[in-house]
């Protein structure tokens, strides 16, 4: 049978997302088509200002309405200490932990030679740079416990270490299984993990 061709317009789309295959791609298409036609405005609408009306933090790389983000501009965080992930999300996993004051820098990735992505080719330069600039004390390395994950802590702590920076490099904890995503973790495993962080030798 041949394809709806606005119906195909937006299945081809939702293909493009993440974790969305063919069959859930029709099936969401299909879905949307029985929402009232004002619904369907507000989704468009919703999805044409997501990058209209966000900005990345010049400073640590989170997303945010503003520039400087909200925790970056907060005075009662403890900018001494900088927490680094990989991910928005895994900002937003241990903001919602409740048990970290200090304040991030989002990585936007990993190294990863397979996937030809290097250290310049995230926010790790960046890193180096605030490490240099601001008066920091200890740097946690909060990047997802895979074999990538592993591969960039250890790259950050070696490269703090050449700078000759008085900083403190820890990891975080070993609550979260290997292989697993921060953003995925419940609050009291990453409260835990954050509280058994440890020196990187």
């Amino acid at each position: 049978m041949r394809s709806i061709r606005p119906i195909q317009r937006l299945v081809d789309q939702l293909e493009g997302l993440p974790g969305i295959g063919p069959k859930t791609a029709q099936r969401l298409a299909y879905y949307m088509l029985r929402f009232p036609q004002d619904r369907l405005e507000r989704f468009a609408e919703a999805v044409e200002r997501l990058k209209k009306d966000t900005k990345m933090c010049e400073r640590c790389f989170n997303v945010d309405e503003e520039s400087p983000c909200r925790i970056c501009s907060d005075r009662g965080r403890n900018s001494s200490q900088i927490c680094v992930v990989e991910t928005p999300l895994d900002l937003l996993a241990l903001e919602r932990s409740d048990g970290y004051t200090g304040v991030y820098h989002v990585l936007h990735g990993v190294i990863n030679p397979l996937n030809n992505i290097g250290p310049n080719d995230i926010y790790l330069p960046q890193l180096l740079k605030r490490i240099k600039e601001e008066q920091v004390d200890e740097l946690i390395i909060a990047t997802n416990p895979s074999m990538e994950g592993e591969a960039t802590a250890m790259y950050i702590a070696d490269k703090v270490k050449e700078m000759g920076e008085k900083v403190r490099v820890t990891r975080i904890g070993r609550g979260l299984p290997t292989g697993a995503d921060l953003e995925y973790a419940d609050d009291t495993t990453l409260s835990r993990a954050m509280e058994g962080r440890k020196e990187m030798e």
